[in-house]
């Protein structure tokens, strides 16, 4: 193993995942985040404890949540003495948080902590636009009525106009789903394909909850006690008929059925050291093993969702692991398109070669092993809790497996991406 001891997933919880600006309008990421927190801190028995560290993030952050894990800390049931840590990676932050607690355990500082993420586009503020903002801070700092007249004379009522935070990227002015069109013409994956995969999510879901997979996982929110974006009766026929939703000509394949939608929910994760989980009598699901983080420059030509080739490669090669040393794995479905490029590049000797330094390809995975309780096409996405999820339902996996070995893997925005290995 990579860290020099050994971290336990404990326990782990979320709320249900449900499409943004519907069931959750007006909750806060707060809102989301306690009630998960205070879940596993009763599940596990442990009210009031004070624990090394909570840290968690959201990707939509309101203002008012700058200060967002030690507020939900002190929501919680937690002892209020327990500090907490406000991070963002993007998609990856759930993840990201989670790696930072084990790190933490690992190098002796802590002996437990929360990791999670939460996210919602229901509650998320209007942006005044800059100019109306210097604008209102020349209008306070000038002095007298013959100055304060000069500014005035400046205001233009265009200053009034909301902005709404847009999921683009900065510096392409393209969105997520724009990147993942350029992706898959270049890699040459079918809109067929992408349909494919979308509904073996929906139908490993449906199978996940009527097995009650998450019945243990997933905490009632407002009599609600599963996530509203899973669709069993979908077809391919249903699929094929979605038009495309980036690039909307005859050559776009990116859908809403192959795309996750706008969600909103929140996830957390207990890691402690084993030690602490046998004095507090906590079973032990499994142990996470080893994070690594990657980015690739998507400004000048790289694709922006395939940071993961990279991340993944450099784990597989510190861990001493090949691609296929894995008995599952949870792969984010951002879009069926980006798994498949994803995949697609992994078997490719020249992407290999060229892009992840290597001198064969890493080869193909066995398909029937990924995301098998369902994917983020038919769970949904908030964006900072999707970490969270992958490992809570990876350490699950491996409890009821017994044994084994998966391996995470989510890309994000700005061109990143995070993986990690969990193992029992």
């Amino acid at each position: 193993m990579s860290f020099a001891k050994k971290v336990a997933i404990v326990a782990g919880s979320r709320t249900p995942f449900v499409k943004s600006q519907t069931l959750y309008l007006g909750k806060s990421n707060q809102d989301l985040l306690v009630p998960v927190i205070n879940n596993i801190v009763e599940k596990t028995n442990i009210p009031g404890e004070l624990l090394g560290d909570v840290i968690v993030g959201a990707v939509m952050n309101h203002p008012l949540d700058w200060n967002l894990a030690r507020e939900v800390v002190l929501g919680s049931t937690l002892s209020p003495e327990t500090p907490g840590l406000t991070i963002q990676r993007a998609c990856g932050t759930g993840l990201e948080a989670a790696n930072i607690v084990a790190l933490k355990i690992a190098s002796h500082q802590i002996q437990a902590g929360i990791a999670g993420g939460t996210d919602t586009n229901s509650d998320i503020p209007l942006i005044g636009k800059r100019k109306l903002t210097h604008f209102l801070i020349q209008l306070k700092n000038a002095k007298g009525f013959k100055k304060k007249l000069s500014v005035l004379k400046k205001f233009r009522f265009n200053m009034l106009i909301p902005q709404l935070p847009a999921v683009c990227e900065p510096r392409t002015h393209l969105s997520m789903g724009e990147h993942c069109e350029l992706m898959v013409k270049q890699w040459n994956i079918s809109r067929k394909d992408q349909d494919a995969l979308a509904l073996r999510s929906h139908q490993s879901a449906t199978k996940a909850y009527h097995d009650g997979f998450y019945d243990d996982l997933i905490i009632h929110m407002d009599d609600l006690k599963k996530d509203t974006i899973t669709r069993k009766d979908t077809t391919l026929d249903k699929l094929s008929l979605l038009k495309p939703a980036f690039d909307k000509s005859e050559y776009g394949t990116l859908t809403a059925g192959n795309s996750t939608p706008l969600t909103d929910g929140a996830s957390a994760v207990l890691l402690s050291s084993p030690e602490w989980a046998e004095t507090k009598g906590l079973d032990i699901y499994a142990y996470f093993v080893d994070c690594e983080v990657a980015a690739v420059d998507f400004v000048h030509g790289a694709g922006l969702l395939m940071a993961p080739t990279l991340a993944v490669s450099r784990l597989l090669d510190r861990n001493k692991l090949t691609l296929q040393d894995f008995d599952f794995y949870e792969i984010h479905e951002a879009f069926a398109g980006q798994v498949l490029c994803t995949l697609k590049a992994w078997e490719s000797e020249d992407y290999c070669k060229n892009v992840l330094k290597r001198d064969r390809p890493l080869g193909a995975i066995d398909i029937s092993k990924m995301n098998v309780k369902g994917g983020s096409l038919a769970l949904g996405h908030p964006f900072a809790a999707t970490g969270g999820r992958l490992v809570v339902t990876s350490a699950k996996i491996l409890k009821e497996y017994g044994h084994g070995r998966i391996l995470l893997s989510i890309c994000t925005a700005g061109g990143m991406g995070v993986a990690a290995i969990i193992e029992r």
